[in-house]
């Protein structure tokens, strides 16, 4: 979770580069942001509560008004798949079922253009409700399907009926139903590493508005 900010800064709006912890929402994060700053605050693309990685935190309205451009940036992930098993939810959190089915190797790893059905465990909002809160009460959720594009999609390693991923991708990408295509499989654990030219490893960095959309350019 962010650390409180310096004085100087502290009711200045920019973006906020914070490394999330697994456990807390994203929107938990922009709400302590909220909090400590006394600013209108967002985020620029949502993590799952068990995933961590760089989450960019819009403060103030001159970088809220700016969200879509950030959210707008390709993304890049690291993601360990558990094969033989599956999830109702495409992660740990969710019902496991154990299959036993591994799929072979080498992977047949898609990229390019793709077309990917939203899951019905996501952050989309269904008339004014996000969709995983109608999913958990047993409702069926059906959000049709999006068009997206995997840039990169690489194995590290694979031992037994685990591997990791380096996935870089559109933004709208969900990673979750990317792991659970392979076969029978769900993403154990999921980082991401950067939002276009934002890296993790630059958390905490607090930018100015203009210096962050330069970024972008």
């Amino acid at each position: 979770m962010p650390s409180s900010p310096p004085a100087a800064e502290s009711s200045r709006p920019g973006v906020l580069l914070v490394d999330k912890p697994a456990g807390p929402t994203s929107h938990d994060v922009v709400a302590r942001v909220r909090r400590e700053r006394g600013l209108k605050a967002g985020h620029a693309g949502t993590l799952d509560p068990f995933a961590t990685g760089l989450l960019i935190v819009l403060v103030g309205r001159d970088a809220t008004r700016c969200q879509a451009r950030f959210m707008a940036l390709p993304k890049v992930y690291r993601a360990v798949a558990r094969f033989g098993a599956v999830s109702s939810t495409g992660d740990p959190e969710g019902e496991i079922t154990a299959t036993g089915r591994v799929p072979p190797d080498p992977l047949d790893l898609p990229t390019g253009p793709i077309r990917q059905r939203t899951p019905a465990y996501s952050a989309v909002r269904v008339r004014g409700e996000r969709a995983y809160k109608r999913a958990r009460r047993g409702e069926a959720v059906n959000l049709g399907v999006r068009d997206v594009t995997v840039y990169r999609f690489e194995q590290l390693w694979r031992e037994g009926e685990r591997a990791e991923f380096e996935i870089e991708c559109s933004s709208g990408t969900y990673v979750r139903s990317l792991i659970a295509d392979l076969g029978d499989a769900y993403t154990e654990s999921l980082r991401r590493l950067a939002i276009g030219p934002f890296s993790v490893d630059d958390a905490g960095r607090f930018l100015a508005v203009d210096e962050a959309l330069a970024r972008t350019e």
